[in-house]
């Protein structure tokens, strides 16, 4: 997935995010910093929002059952993974990937997952503590062999 590709989906959905969230357009477009204009053009299709634009909509509305069909129940690990492709995380406490991830190695404490929506991979601690997020599953098992030798 890339910015592109999450550009477009949001923009595509933001419709369904407003009506799913209750708001007007006046309303929505207050909260998500742009004029009213600018929403009625991402919603007809005109035009698309900007990343910053989408990432306060996924920030925001991260809860609505459509942000949550795009990304899983963690959005904002979708927008940080791709804006820091490469980078080590600080640790972030998670829930261990019970719900939309799917384990595929575990070595030495360590879980190598991808999340069955956005197919990108991460890398927990023993604690659950997500240390590494990617798209690149390359990137990801060296960084996960790195961990977990010897």
């Amino acid at each position: 997935m890339t910015r592109d590709e999450i550009i477009m989906q949001v923009s595509e959905k933001l419709r369904l995010i407003r009506t799913e969230a209750g708001y007007t357009q006046d309303k929505m477009a207050d909260i998500i910093g742009v004029s009213k204009k600018t929403l009625v053009q991402i919603e007809k299709g005109r035009v698309l929002a900007n990343w910053s634009t989408v990432v306060a909509i996924c920030a925001l509305f991260r809860e609505t059952e459509t942000v949550q069909f795009l990304f899983g129940n963690e959005p904002l690990e979708v927008l940080e993974t791709v804006a820091r492709e490469g980078i080590d995380f600080r640790k972030m406490k998670t829930l261990g990937g019970r719900i939309w991830w799917k384990a595929i190695s575990k070595k030495s404490g360590f879980i190598l997952q991808q999340n069955i929506l956005s197919k990108h991979f991460r890398i927990l601690d023993e604690r659950n503590y997500r240390i590494y997020s990617s798209f690149d599953e390359k990137m990801t098992k060296q960084r996960f062999k790195e961990l977990t030798k010897g």
